[in-house]
């Protein structure tokens, strides 16, 4: 069941979504050679807690059967595509680091995630960070009430394919709102045109993984930590938007600007959109 939301409950999306962005501000600014993935998760406790906010990500336990994920981030480095679990690993240079972030306010959810570089990064991993940066922009583009679910998939897709990277299936985007995994699942493939209609009050996370080799993924013996069945790059870049009355917003911005507001040549060029850090 897709759930709309009203103005004032976007309202509380949009607290959500700046504790979100404050998060990301802080672990861009932390994450270096030598610092350990469970420091930029500490960070992240800190900023949550003294924005009001609960995180979305710890104790989360999609099944029963699963363990309760343990982390207020996920911090996957290099061939991990997503859910990579905080840990003592030491940022090196030429890594990158895709940082998803989830926090709630007043039960109402946010969700982010950017990948950006540590240190100096080698040709062919800028190219996929800036790729699927590029990527999630054209599916955000591609919202607007009366358009097709199938018109975010294509639009995503079809920067995918031009620049040859496999294109993750398993995972995807969502609904969001009280809670962080909501209907419809919004795939990263698609035909423009088909799927149901979006409409006003709806709010989605649209979510490209992007891999440098192939889309196929494994996961660890731990249950989360998702990475590339070949070993090659992947890079994950997230936004929350919400479908209102006076246009799109992307919520997990400062500000929650509306989407019309935002140039695109904005995108490349200021850090707070995810640009990688060199």
């Amino acid at each position: 069941m897709i759930t709309l939301k009203s103005d004032r409950e976007f309202e509380k999306m949009e607290v959500a979504g700046a504790c979100v962005a404050a998060v990301h501000r802080a672990v861009r600014e932390a994450a270096k050679p030598g610092v350990t993935l469970k420091e930029l998760d500490d960070i992240a406790a800190e900023v949550t807690r003294t924005r009001d906010c609960t995180p979305s990500f710890l104790h989360y336990q999609p099944s029963p059967l699963q363990t309760p994920y343990p982390g207020h981030l996920c911090l996957s480095v290099n061939d991990v595509i997503v859910h990579g679990i905080p840990s003592g690993y030491k940022l090196r240079s030429g890594d990158i680091l895709s940082v998803d972030a989830g926090a709630i306010y007043e039960g109402f959810h946010g969700d982010a995630a950017f990948t950006m570089g540590i240190g100096d990064l080698s040709p062919e991993a800028a190219a996929l960070v800036a790729t699927t940066e590029e990527s999630m922009w054209a599916g955000i583009r591609a919202v607007q009430a009366g358009a097709r679910l199938g018109d975010i998939g294509a639009a995503v897709q079809a920067v995918g394919d031009t620049r040859g990277y496999g294109i993750v299936r398993e995972y995807v985007g969502h609904g969001i709102g009280r809670q962080m995994h909501e209907e419809p699942q919004v795939p990263n493939l698609g035909t423009a045109g088909k799927g149901i209609k979006l409409r006003v009050g709806m709010a989605l996370c649209i979510e490209p993984m992007f891999n440098a080799g192939s889309w196929e993924t494994r996961v660890d013996p731990d249950g989360w930590t998702v990475r590339t069945v070949d070993g090659s790059l992947s890079a994950h870049f997230e936004h929350t938007v919400a479908i209102t009355r006076s246009g799109v917003r992307v919520m997990t911005l400062p500000g929650a600007p509306d989407l019309a507001d935002i140039p695109a040549t904005d995108y490349n060029s200021r850090p707070v959109y995810g640009t990688q850090s060199t």
